[in-house]
């Protein structure tokens, strides 16, 4: 089963959407719009700093679906706005998801258009989900995306999450250390999502814990007294001080004085990193890992590795923790068909494609080679993306995925990404994504139609 607690966020959230659902919600109501609908979820555009996105929170959006109802104390918050009519508010009480959910599996590299997610259920419910389902998948997508990148700079080296202070908010913080493991982030320091989701926590000192005491030594001897085999913060006053203080404790205390590692956090990291080594070495001390944290993103990362520096590992925080370069996504939930007709936007730089859809993901010798978008029902080469995750409001065995489950997929299809599409900086062609001849076609008549 998902790593996913009883009690989770996503329970009992009616409310947590834009009025503007209800309002309209309450109009279909009344005009008598009860018919299927297929809401499809996609980005319109990547950004400039982004050859790929990772697909991530679809466990999310599974779990809120399955528990979507409408509290009496929702509907009373409801009713005292003014804006809702009785009959209205007392069907609410009875609001339950019964529609049916497709989607690209969690860890799955996506391209612009391309569905993320689509749901087909009665326009009511179908149209509520807009504001949750984009809340969740667009957080762990953005925070894949960019983890993906961290783990793809560091190569073999361990990368472990620290963006909990400074992320926006504490579902944030939860959700996106989710998705940075799932990318291949190596573990978090945040200990609620090591408990919620199985995720290994690491955590080793602050600046505070050595500033306590007289000396850095005494701070040093008690620390690693306390948790043998520890990692020492070792950049509180001066870092090859701190490491010529380590290596007399050692020659001191011996076998009563043992540590796995030191982290640096200032500085030239990569300098310091081969100054440091450089002493530990000098004394012997070549099981003792290095390593380096502080304002590092995917470009800091990959400058410390060209730079053959000597570091065993990385803290990654604030900038991965925000997406810095990239903190959003261009990511809509739009309106593809209702009552079996197909229903297309047209308005210019945000046209829309008809219809229920799938992808076909190509590939040749082990590569990722183009993808072909194309009506749901249609039949093309390749591997079809989207799988069906919900029927009727209940969850289907394609969605019971652990976060290990995720995580080795994502590593897999990471794996198949084109070389030109690893690398950090932009691509110099983007990867094929093609409408199949029959979607074409569909989107080209309702074009000519609406503006005619």
């Amino acid at each position: 089963m998902p790593n996913q607690p009883a009690d989770s966020f996503n329970s009992n959230l009616a409310l947590m959407t834009d009025l503007y659902e209800l309002t309209m919600l309450q109009a279909y109501d009344q005009l008598g719009f009860d018919r299927e609908a297929v809401f499809s979820l996609f980005v319109r555009e990547l950004p400039e700093e982004r050859n790929f996105l990772l697909a991530c929170g679809l466990e999310d959006v599974v779990s809120y679906l399955e528990g979507l109802r409408f509290s009496d104390q929702d509907v009373a918050y409801l009713e005292s706005l003014g804006l809702f009519g009785q009959d209205f508010l007392h069907r609410l009480r009875s609001f339950a998801f019964t529609g049916d959910v497709f989607a690209v599996p969690e860890g799955t590299p996506v391209f612009a258009n391309e569905p993320i997610l689509e749901v087909k259920a009665p326009i009511a419910q179908a149209q509520l989900l807009e504001s949750f389902i984009m809340n969740q998948v667009h957080l762990q997508t953005v925070a894949a995306s960019k983890a993906a990148r961290v783990v793809h700079a560091a190569k073999d080296r361990n990368v472990v999450d620290f963006g909990l202070r400074r992320i926006h908010g504490a579902d944030a913080g939860l959700k996106a250390a989710r998705a940075f493991y799932a990318a291949g982030v190596t573990g978090t320091s945040n200990v609620l999502a090591g408990k919620l989701y199985s995720i290994p926590v690491y955590g080793t000192m602050a600046h505070s814990y050595v500033q306590i005491f007289a000396d850095e030594r005494e701070a040093f001897r008690s620390f690693a007294e306390i948790y043998p085999g520890t990692i020492l913060l070792i950049d509180t006053y001066d870092s090859l001080r701190a490491v010529e203080t380590i290596i007399e404790l050692t020659e001191t205390l011996g076998e009563d004085f043992s540590i796995s590692g030191v982290r640096i956090d200032s500085s030239d990291l990569a300098e310091l990193a081969v100054n440091v080594r450089r002493k530990l070495d000098s004394a012997g001390l070549y099981q003792v890992k290095i390593f380096a944290s502080g304002g590092l993103d995917e470009h800091g990362v990959a400058r410390i590795i060209r730079q053959n520096a000597p570091v065993d590992g990385f803290g990654v925080g604030t900038k991965m923790g925000v997406s810095e370069d990239a903190p959003y996504l261009d990511m809509v939930y739009k309106l593809t068909a209702y009552a079996d007709e197909d229903k297309i936007k047209i308005s210019p730089g945000k046209e829309t494609l008809p219809g229920q859809k799938q992808v076909y993901r190509l590939e040749e010798n082990g590569t990722m080679v183009g993808d072909v978008l194309c009506g749901h029902d249609e039949k093309q080469d390749g591997r079809p993306l989207l799988r069906k995750v919900m029927a009727g409001g209940a969850r289907l065995p394609e969605s019971q995925e652990t976060l290990e489950d995720i995580r080795h997929r994502a590593a897999r299809e990471m794996s198949l990404l084109p070389e030109p599409l690893r690398y950090l900086s932009p691509a110099a062609e983007a990867y094929p994504v093609h409408l199949s001849e029959q979607l074409a076609a569909r989107q080209a008549a309702l074009l000519e139609k609406h503006r005619a």
